[in-house]
Order: C-alpha cells, then sequence, then structure tokens
C-alpha cells in the first residue's frame, strides 16, 4: 500500500534523490519519467511512478511552472581553442557518452567553444539569455570565470573535472589519483628506477591529482620523490616533446617515464627515438586516457584508461536532474553530485 506525503530521511520534502535512489535509477531517469519522456522502458516507469507514490514526492512547482519557457537545449561549453578540441581524442570521447545518454530524451545538444576572449563574452551574453537549459563544462581550468558565472545565473551545470578539492558544481571526474599512482606502482614493478612525469597543465586539478598519484606511487616503494623529474606540459603532442627533451637533458639514464595523456606520450615517443633510446628495452613509456592513440602506437602504450564516455552519461544523468530540481545546490547538499569513476591501468608493450 502507497503512503502518500511521506517525509524524507531528512524530515522535509521529498527529494528527486531519494526518489532515484528507492527506484534505483539515476536522476536524470527519474526526470524523464516525471517529465512524460517516451524514451523510458516500461519497468523503469512502473519502478520510478511506485517510488514517486511511496515517498509522495511532489515536482519542484517553480520548476513546473518555468516548463512552459523551456528552450529543451543543452550547451556543451568547451573553453579551449577549436583545434585542441578535434586534436585530443578525450573530448570526442566525452561527446559520443553526452550525445549517447541525450538521444533517451527530447534535448538537443549545443557545442560552444569559448576559447578565447571574444568567445567568452558572446558565450557570456548567450547565457544571460537563458537560451539553454544546463550546460556541461568540459576542461575547465581553476581560474575559468565561467564556472562562477554559471552560479549567478542560476543556470544548473555539472563540470566535468574539479578545478579543486572545494569544487561548488556538481561534478564527474575519473580517479585521477589512483591512476597515477597505478602507473609508477606498475615501472617500479618492471624494476624501473629513474621514473619521470609529464605532467599535463598544472592549472587543470586533474593534472595535480595525477602528480599527486605519482608521488604517493614513489613514496610507497620507498623511493624519494625528486621535483626535477617532474615536467609540467600542456595535455599536447608538442608539449609531450618539450617536457621529454628536457627531461632526457636532465636525466639521461631515465629508464621510465609516466605522461599525463597519450596524446604527451606520442610526443615523448618520438624524442625518445630521436635520441636512440628503444621502447621499453631502454626507457619504458605510460600515457593516460588510453585512447585509440595508444592501441595503434608501435609499441602499443600501456595506459591509464579513464571511463571517459561512461562520464559524458553520467554527466547528462546528473545535469537532467539538475534542470528538473532548480533549488540552490547549497540547499540539497553535493554529496551525491561529485563522482568520482574509477581509473584502471591497461598494460601493453610500451612498459
Amino acid at each position: 500500500m502507497a503512503v502518500h506525503g511521506a517525509r524524507s530521511r531528512s524530515g522535509g520534502r521529498p527529494t528527486l534523490e531519494e526518489v532515484a535512489a528507492r527506484a534505483g535509477v539515476g536522476r536524470g531517469t527519474v526526470s524523464r519519467v516525471i517529465n512524460g519522456s517516451p524514451r523510458v522502458s516500461d519497468a523503469t516507469r512502473a519502478a520510478v511512478e511506485a517510488a514517486v507514490a511511496e515517498l509522495g514526492y511532489v515536482p519542484n512547482t517553480a520548476a513546473r511552472a518555468l516548463a512552459a519557457n523551456r528552450t529543451d537545449a543543452i550547451a556543451l561549453v568547451v573553453p579551449e581553442p577549436e583545434t585542441r578540441f578535434f586534436a585530443e581524442p578525450y573530448f570526442s570521447d566525452m561527446l559520443r557518452g553526452v550525445g549517447a545518454e541525450l538521444s533517451e530524451t527530447e534535448m538537443q545538444l549545443l557545442l560552444i567553444f569559448a576559447g578565447s576572449d571574444r568567445e567568452r563574452q558572446r558565450l557570456a551574453q548567450y547565457l544571460a539569455a537563458h537560451r539553454v537549459d544546463g550546460v556541461l563544462l568540459v576542461s575547465v581550468h581553476a581560474d575559468d570565470p565561467l564556472p562562477d558565472l554559471l552560479s549567478q545565473l542560476e543556470i544548473p551545470a555539472v563540470i566535468s573535472g574539479r578545478r579543486s578539492a572545494e569544487e561548488t558544481l556538481p561534478s564527474v571526474d575519473s580517479d585521477n589519483y589512483g591512476g597515477g599512482r597505478a602507473a609508477v606502482e606498475h615501472l617500479v614493478s618492471r624494476g624501473r628506477s629513474r621514473i619521470g612525469h609529464l605532467a599535463g597543465r598544472m592549472d587543470v586539478y586533474g593534472a595535480q591529482r595525477r602528480v599527486d598519484g605519482y608521488r604517493q606511487g614513489l613514496r610507497d616503494a620507498g623511493r624519494e620523490v625528486d621535483d626535477r623529474l617532474i615536467v609540467p606540459g600542456d595535455f599536447t603532442e608538442e608539449g609531450g616533446r618539450r617536457a621529454m627533451s628536457l627531461l632526457l637533458e636532465r636525466f639521461p639514464d631515465l629508464d621510465a617515464v609516466f605522461a599525463g595523456s597519450d596524446v604527451m606520450a606520442a610526443g615523448a615517443r618520438q624524442v625518445l627515438r630521436e635520441s636512440g633510446r628503444r621502447i621499453p628495452d631502454d626507457v619504458a613509456l605510460i600515457g593516460y586516457d588510453d585512447s585509440a592513440i595508444a592501441r595503434h602506437m608501435d609499441p602499443p602504450l600501456t595506459s591509464v584508461r579513464q571511463p571517459i564516455e561512461e562520464m559524458g552519461r553520467a554527466m547528462i544523468d546528473l545535469l537532467l536532474g539538475e534542470i528538473a530540481d532548480r533549488r540552490p545546490a547549497a540547499s540539497r547538499g553535493l554529496e551525491k553530485r561529485q563522482l568520482v569513476l574509477p581509473a584502471e591501468l591497461v598494460v601493453r608493450a610500451s612498459s
């Protein structure tokens, strides 16, 4: 027997999250059922409707009143130049996951680049006009003003990769710390003694966490951490080349390298070959992302796999929930909106 008007565990009105937990689905799925989307299975719809009845959930009236003014559009905002977007597999994999999950709804996806000041100004005007229902932010740097702008405009948003440990927006990330640690543990287990790290942009929190994992991996093995073995790059192939050249200059006896991305690893590989180093005989090499680049490199590249498509799907699921429940994030807590998905080391011939 369904009990209407039930109180939530917190003592207040039942929330969208509690309905999702009761039904065993994501918040976005609950949103789709409530909004009458046909792209939900009968079994899932029944489970959600039963949870709504049992908890006595009432959709946010303000949000439902705004429904008539919906744009039925979501913006995927990339604060990077277009050239980087098309050069790095990370972005295409993310877009694939976002598109696959969004295809189950009636919403449109807009891809917006904001790599220059002029593009950012245009974007700010566009967002201020509330022409989208929500925003996905990908590849955000620590000092980027876009997340704060979205908060000020009260536009639902989800960020890919936190800006810091104190992130205030809902976010989806992978375990960058665990990934960096696993890469170093693998190299140590293969008997490598001098392990360098080609880091990504250090204003990106994920890159910082990979460095933290690298350091911890060395400490776990009883090794001292020499900061000269850490060379910042920028996630590009040319950045990998520059960082690798500097690292070899500092440590000609280097016998292992952990790169912060597969693209950087590709640049490092060129420098290693030009210097006469054989991979993995002289220098073992590990990348990050487990992209197509890793699989097609010669030799095939050991890489830390981020579940990028899954991250894209999770971002959409979170965002649809945010759109359905427009109360300020601070009033809802962020515990279940800071998702960290596991990373996995995929071992190949390069190490």
